[in-house]
C-alpha cells in the first residue's frame, strides 16, 4: 500500500504512465487532506481533470483503501452528489519529538487525528551511539504497543535540535558518526521510511497546520527553550534556505557583550534572551544575595534548571518573574528586528518559556513597540502556541503525511 511513498529509485524504475497516475492520485489525496470530503464535480474543477478520470482515480484509491464513499451530500439542493474523502484508518504516521531529557511520540491517522500519544518519556539526548540506540528502542517499543499493522505506518518523522538538513536526511548536531544520512540509518533500524526535521521547523508546521495559525500565510514561530530556534512559513510553505539551515535566530549578533555563546561567538541573542541565559542569570543573582523560594541552600544551585525556574515563577516567585521579564525584554529586541525584515502576518511564541504567559509576553510586547517600525509591526499579530508541548510531535506526524502526499519524492 505504501507504493505511493515515492523514492528517487522507485521513480527511476517506473514508466511515465505509472508515474503520472500516482502523481494524480496524490494530488487527489492532498486535496482531501486540505479540504475534507468532496464531490466528483469539486474534484474535477480543482484538479482540472475530466469526470471519467476523477471517477477512475477514486475507484482505484477506494480499492487501495485510501479513500471511502461518505454517502450523499444532503446540504445541497437538487439531486445530492456522493462525497468522497480519506479513510482515516487506511494509513498512519508516527512522530518523534526529541528533547534534551525526554521524548514525545505520537501516531496520527490519515485524517490527522491523534490515535495514541506518549509524552515526556524519559530519555537523555547525547551525540553517542548509546543515545541513538536508546531512541530506536523507545520507538520500537511504542510501535509494539499500537496494535496497528506495521505496513499501515507509512512514515516516521523524527525531530532533532540543531542543524538538520531535511532534504538530505543528515543531522550535523547529533548522531553524525556514520557516512550515510541519519534518516537512512534510522530507516534501516526501524524498517520504515524516516523523515528527519529540525525541531523548531516541525513545531512551526504543527502550529501552521493544526494549531493557533488561522488564515495567515506568512508566520514566524519562535521556539523559546534553552536555546532560541525559529521556523518560518512563507507564503504557506516551510522555508529552509539554500542549505536547509534557516532559522538560527538565536545566533544573530544582537548584543555588545563578552558573553560566549554556545556556538563559540560573542553577543548572540541567546546570550541574554534564552533559557540557558535565564538559568545563569538566576544562579548569579542568588549567589549575590537575592532570595527565592526555589533555593533554601546555596548547594541547591547545582540542580537548578529551566523547568524549575518556570515552575517557581508560576508560583509567584518574585526573582523568577523579574528575570523572565528581563529575558522577555531582550527577546523583544531580536523579534523586532525579525519583524522589520520579514513583515510577517503572525509571530507565534512556543517552547517552554512561552508557558510563562504574560510574564514574558508583556515585556516582549513593550520591547517590540520600542524597537520595531510601527508601520511594519502594526500589521503583525503576536500569539502564544495553543498546542504547547505537542506542537513538535504533531508537526512531525503532519510533515511525514505532507511528504507522503507530495507529488514529487
Amino acid at each position: 500500500m505504501n507504493k505511493l511513498f515515492l523514492t528517487k529509485q522507485s521513480i527511476d524504475q517506473m514508466s511515465g504512465v505509472a508515474y503520472k497516475s500516482i502523481h494524480q492520485k496524490k494530488r487527489l489525496l492532498a486535496y482531501f487532506a486540505e479540504h475534507g470530503p468532496a464531490a466528483i464535480g469539486d474534484l474535477r474543477r480543482a484538479l482540472h481533470l475530466s469526470v471519467p478520470k476523477v471517477t477512475a482515480l477514486l475507484n482505484e484509491l477506494m480499492e487501495e483503501q485510501f479513500v471511502k464513499d461518505y454517502g450523499k451530500d444532503n446540504s445541497t439542493g437538487g439531486r445530492p452528489p456522493n462525497l468522497y474523502g480519506l479513510a482515516a484508518e487506511s494509513a498512519y504516521f508516527l512522530g518523534v519529538d526529541v528533547h534534551r531529557t525526554f521524548v514525545n511520540i505520537a501516531l496520527t491517522d490519515f485524517q490527522k487525528n491523534i490515535v495514541k500519544i506518549k509524552e515526556q518519556v524519559p530519555y537523555t539526548l547525547s551525540n553517542t551511539q548509546e543515545s541513538l540506540d536508546a531512541l530506536c528502542l523507545l520507538i520500537k517499543s511504542f510501535m509494539k504497543e499500537l496494535g496497528q499493522p506495521r505496513e499501515k505506518i507509512l512514515g516516521i518523522g523524527v525531530n532533532l535540535t540543531g542543524r538538520v538538513n531535511s532534504a538530505t536526511g543528515f543531522s550535523y548536531s547529533f548522531f553524525h558518526f556514520e557516512e550515510q544520512p541519519l534518516s537512512e540509518v534510522l530507516k534501516d533500524k526501524l524498517g520504515i521510511q524516516v523523515v528527519l526535521e529540525n525541531d523548531s521547523r516541525a513545531m512551526a508546521y504543527g502550529e501552521f497546520a493544526a494549531g493557533v495559525v488561522e488564515q495567515e500565510r506568512n508566520v514566524l514561530f519562535l521556539n523559546l527553550d534553552y536555546g532560541i530556534g525559529m521556523g518560518m512559513v512563507l507564503d504557506g510553505q516551510l522555508y529552509y534556505g539554500k542549505s536547509g539551515y534557516s532559522g538560527e535566530v538565536g545566533h544573530m549578533p544582537v548584543f555588545d557583550n563578552n558573553i560566549i555563546c554556545q556556538c563559540g561567538k560573542k553577543g548572540c541573542l541567546e546570550t541574554e534572551a534564552s533559557g540557558w541565559a535565564l538559568v545563569e542569570r538566576f544562579k548569579n543573582r542568588v549567589r549575590n544575595g537575592a532570595t527565592t523560594q526555589l533555593v533554601q541552600n546555596p548547594e541547591h544551585l547545582k540542580t537548578i534548571d529551566l523547568e524549575a525556574i518556570i515552575q517557581t515563577a508560576q508560583s509567584d516567585d518574585v526573582l523568577a518573574i523579574e528575570l523572565i521579564a528581563e529575558i522577555g525584554e531582550q527577546l523583544g529586541r531580536g523579534i523586532a528586528a525579525l519583524i522589520n525584515v520579514f513583515n510577517p502576518e503572525l509571530v507565534v511564541l512556543g517552547g517552554s518559556l512561552a508557558a510563562t504567559g504574560d510574564y514574558i509576553r508583556l515585556p516582549l510586547l513593550s520591547a517590540l513597540n520600542k524597537y520595531s517600525l510601527s508601520l511594519v509591526s502594526n500589521d503583525t499579530a503576536l500569539k502564544v502556541s495553543n498546542l504547547g508541548n505537542r506542537a513538535g510531535v504533531l508537526g512531525a506526524c503532519l510533515l511525514v503525511q505532507h511528504r507522503f502526499l507530495a507529488t514529487k519524492a
